[in-house]
C-alpha cells in the first residue's frame, strides 16, 4: 500500500478519488490548494472558503488527515502572471493546463514528495499505466464525455510516474454513486466552472483588473473600419458574438479573424472557411513537453488542438529547440497562439505543446 496526498477541492471527483483510495487501504490524506482568494476586489464568486469547508467535512467522513495548503504565492507567480503577460502579448493563454503542470503536479507534488508521500492523486478523468520500463502513459478517461487527458499535456514524464486518478476508470454517473455510498456530503454538489482555482469570475473582468482597456479599431480583411474594441486582449480568435460588429444580412456572421498588435486593430471577417485568417493548416507547436517517447522522426499523430476540439490527423515534423510543425489533414478553424495542443496515438496522450505560429511557418 502506498502512501498518497489527495488534492481535496472540495468537489465530487477528487473526494472520491480520496475514498476509493481509503477503501483500496492506502494511507491517504487530504491537501486543500488555497491558491487564490480573490481579496482584490474582482467582481465574481470565488467559493474557496466553502470548498475548504466541504473538503474537511470529506475528509472528517473519510477519517482522514485534513491540510490547508497555502500556494498562494506560487499561484500568482506561476498562473497569474502566465495569464496577464499572455493577454497583454496578444496570444491566448490556458491557465488550466498550466496549473496541472506548475501547480497540483509542480509546487504540491513536490510539497508532497517532501513530506513522504509517493504519489499525488486527483479527480482528473483520466486513465494511468505503468509501463514494463517503469515510465507512466496517461490514457484517456473511460468517460468520453468527462475526459480531461487534455488538461495533462504539459505534464513531465516524473509528474505523471507520481500522479493517480482513481475517477479515470469511470462514468461520472457512477462517481456520484460511489459518493452517495460513502455518505459524501458533496455527492450532489454541483461540478465547478470557470479559470483554474479562480470559479465564477469571468475572464474578462479578471483582465480588467490586471490589464487597462487600450480602446483601437475594428477592421474587416480589407482594412476597412467597422467599429471600435476596448482592448484586443478582451477578444479571442473566433469569436462570434461580443465583439461590437453586426451581421450586415441573415445566414452570415462577422467573427474575429485576426488580431494587428502593432497596430493595436481587431480584424473581423466571414465565418467561412476561406475566411483570411479563420482556417489553418499548418502551425509550429512550442514549449513540447512528451510523456515517454522522443519526437525525432517525422510522423502522424492525433492532435486536439482545443479541449472540445476533436482530435485530428496531423503530420508532425521535428523542428528542434523543443519545437515541431505541425500539418492538419484538414484544416482548423480558429487556431490561435497560445493555446495548448495535445497529441494522441489512438487513445493514449503522447504530450503536448503550445501553438507558436499559425500559417505558414516563415524562414
Amino acid at each position: 500500500m502506498a502512501k498518497v496526498m489527495v488534492g481535496l477541492s472540495g468537489g465530487v471527483d477528487s473526494s472520491v478519488a480520496a475514498a476509493l483510495l481509503v477503501e483500496e487501504g492506502h494511507e491517504v490524506v487530504a491537501g486543500y490548494m488555497k491558491n487564490w482568494v480573490n481579496a482584490e476586489g474582482i467582481p465574481g464568486d470565488c467559493p474557496w472558503e466553502q470548498d475548504i469547508e466541504d473538503a474537511r467535512a470529506v475528509a472528517g467522513r473519510l477519517g482522514i488527515e485534513f491540510r490547508v495548503i497555502d500556494l498562494i504565492d506560487a499561484y500568482r507567480e506561476r498562473i497569474v502572471e502566465y495569464l496577464v503577460e499572455g493577454y497583454r502579448s496578444g496570444i491566448t493563454p490556458n491557465p488550466d493546463v498550466w496549473c496541472n503542470r506548475e501547480m497540483k503536479f509542480g509546487v504540491f507534488l513536490d510539497y508532497a514528495l517532501s513530506q513522504g508521500f509517493e504519489s499525488v492523486a486527483t479527480g482528473h478523468y483520466a486513465r494511468r499505466r505503468t509501463l514494463s520500463d517503469g515510465s507512466a502513459a496517461i490514457l484517456r478517461g473511460a468517460d468520453p464525455n468527462k475526459d480531461q487527458s487534455y488538461f495533462l499535456a504539459l505534464m513531465t514524464p516524473f509528474q505523471a510516474r507520481h500522479a493517480l486518478f482513481p475517477t479515470g476508470e469511470m462514468l461520472k454517473p457512477e462517481v456520484r454513486e460511489v459518493a452517495r455510498r460513502f455518505g459524501l456530503p458533496v455527492a450532489e454538489k454541483k461540478d465547478s466552472q470557470g479559470i483554474c482555482f479562480l470559479g465564477q469570475v469571468k475572464m474578462s473582468d479578471f483582465l480588467r483588473h490586471y490589464v487597462a482597456d487600450s480602446p483601437g479599431e475594428i477592421v474587416d480583411v480589407e482594412g476597412r473600419v467597422m467599429g471600435r474594441h476596448q482592448g484586443l486582449h478582451l477578444y479571442t480568435l473566433g469569436q462570434r458574438k461580443g465583439h461590437g460588429v453586426a451581421s450586415p444580412r441573415e445566414g452570415m456572421a462577422y467573427v474575429v479573424v485576426g488580431k494587428d498588435v502593432g497596430r493595436n486593430r481587431l480584424i473581423v471577417g466571414w465565418d467561412t472557411e476561406d475566411s483570411a485568417g479563420l482556417y489553418a493548416r499548418r502551425c509550429v507547436v512550442g514549449t513540447i513537453s512528451l510523456l515517454n517517447e522522443g519526437f525525432d522522426v517525422s510522423r502522424m499523430v492525433e492532435a486536439q488542438p482545443r479541449y472540445r476540439a476533436k482530435a485530428e490527423p496531423a503530420m508532425m515534423r521535428p523542428l528542434g529547440d523543443g519545437r515541431v510543425e505541425l500539418e492538419f489533414k484538414q484544416a482548423q478553424r480558429a487556431i490561435a497562439a497560445g493555446q495548448i495542443c495535445a497529441f494522441y496515438d489512438g487513445g493514449r496522450l503522447l504530450g503536448g505543446g503550445v501553438f507558436e505560429e499559425v500559417g505558414e511557418r516563415e524562414g
